[in-house]
């Protein structure tokens, strides 16, 4: 939000995979939606960029001026997630399938889709 830390991807990037985990919900204030890609594809410059250990799995990046949600990755994975909303300009991409909705706010809906697109339940 406030620019501090700026990122490269080079090359494609995964479809978008909605997480309603509890964790994503409470660092987001709601859902995440993200894209993933190689870590070795993804360059990142900024001063402020932090990472927090969320679990024993996985960290979760962020800015530490604005606290923008940047990043997830889980620790020894190859991909890092990024947020797709931190995403400058159009990415082309769609949300492909929702993880993790039983564990969803009560506050909203999710879209009817096919039972394959629903992991984590």
């Amino acid at each position: 939000m406030c620019g501090a830390v700026r990122y490269t991807i080079v090359g494609p990037l995964r479809p978008i995979v909605a997480c309603h985990c509890v964790q994503c919900r409470k660092s987001s204030g709601h859902f995440v939606a993200a894209t993933a890609c190689p870590t070795v594809a993804l360059t990142i410059a900024g001063p402020t960029l932090q990472w927090f250990k969320s679990s024993e799995t996985a960290e979760r990046g962020f800015c530490g001026r604005c606290g923008s949600n940047l990043f997830w990755r889980r620790f020894g994975s190859d991909n890092t997630s990024v947020w797709a909303g931190s995403i400058d300009g159009p990415t082309g991409l769609k949300i492909e399938r929702h993880i993790f909705s039983h564990a969803k706010g009560d506050y909203y809906e999710l879209p009817s889709v096919p039972a394959e697109t629903v992991l984590g339940n």
